[in-house]
């Protein structure tokens, strides 16, 4: 039996995202391990316990937000005493940061973007998009421990089990090479930017908008139909690149990668890019004046239309129906 370790971030909720990840882990009929970085509230160690084997809150002096080099420090500890043949990690930038670090901290190897894991010959098997999302690749891992970041939402969350496991608050100590840099780098100051009432990774609904809206102010407008569908709002990186929106808001790539029910496209061609990103979206609709956009190829529903005919009318008839 596989011993795994799922490693969470300062101020880990038991969100759909977490769920998902413990899914991913749970499906290795494994020996299930997860630790929390810094404090944790107890109805999420205890939603934890009720998927793991074991949750071990690992707290630092310092360790009350991220900081890269301590998190890293103790998760190097807590790993080599755990000794796992598979560590998971989520798809946040803080944990795509550590992942390859800590791979190498433990002598191990590391990938990320993990759609699928299985197991093959005693390996990890990991499956993943390549060149823009056009093809998928399996590749295995055939070292220990392999450490993998998985894409947001790209499992269902599963049941609770049957028992739940043991939860342990450890306080670690950082010696030896887990302690040489923590002091290496040091948060001088925070800003912080709404996002929306939820992440877009988490987004149940996205209204995204693209090059073809010319500015700022239709966004505006769009944010209106956002409101109207209770939704997040998005875009694709040559509109956030235009600095009409904020970075946070880029999907893609280079963006964020989310797995909504629904995505609405609204004056966005569909480059590889970006239909990478909205890959995992469950229906796709489109609005574009060029019906040979390549959105059209990758949508379940979609209008040749330039978007001032549609917003405005769309978001009346739906305040109406809602109301």
């Amino acid at each position: 039996m596989k011993n795994i370790v799922v490693c969470l971030m300062p101020g880990a909720q038991f969100d759909k995202s977490t769920a998902g990840l413990l899914a991913s882990a749970r499906g290795l009929k494994g020996q299930l391990t997860v630790i929390v970085t810094g404090t944790a509230e107890d109805d999420t160690t205890a939603s934890l316990a009720n998927q793991a084997d074991a949750v071990i809150v690992a707290e630092a002096v310092g360790l009350n937000e991220y900081q890269p080099e301590l998190v890293l420090g103790v998760l190097q500890t807590v790993c080599s005493d755990l000794n796992p043949d598979i560590v998971l990690m989520a798809g946040d930038t803080y944990s795509q940061e550590l992942t390859p670090r800590l791979a190498g901290r433990l002598g191990g190897v590391s990938a990320g973007d993990a759609q699928s894991l299985t197991l093959e010959n005693d390996n990890l098997r990991i499956t993943r998009s390549v060149y823009g999302g056009k093809a998928m690749a399996v590749v295995e891992l055939r070292s220990t421990p392999a450490v993998v970041w998985v894409r947001a939402r790209s499992f269902a969350p599963a049941a609770p089990r049957d028992s739940s496991g043991s939860i342990e608050k450890r306080t670690v100590e950082l010696s030896g090479d887990a302690a040489k840099h923590v002091d290496a780098t040091k948060i001088v100051e925070r800003h912080e930017e709404s996002s929306g009432t939820v992440r877009l990774e988490d987004a149940m609904v996205i209204v995204a908008g693209g090059r073809g809206l010319g500015g700022s102010e239709p966004f505006e407008e769009l944010k209106s139909l956002a409101e109207t569908m209770n939704a997040q709002q998005a875009a694709s990186r040559a509109a956030c690149d235009a600095g009409w929106v904020p970075p946070h808001w880029q999907v893609g790539q280079t963006g964020k990668k989310v797995a909504p029910e629904l995505y609405v496209a609204i004056a966005i061609s569909g480059a590889s890019q970006h239909l990478m990103g909205i890959a995992d979206a469950k229906v796709v609709t489109a609005i574009n004046t060029d019906s040979d956009a390549p959105i059209f190829k990758h949508c379940q529903f979609g209008l040749v239309e330039d978007y001032k005919a549609v917003v405005g009318p769309l978001t009346e008839r739906l305040k109406a129906l809602l109301s």
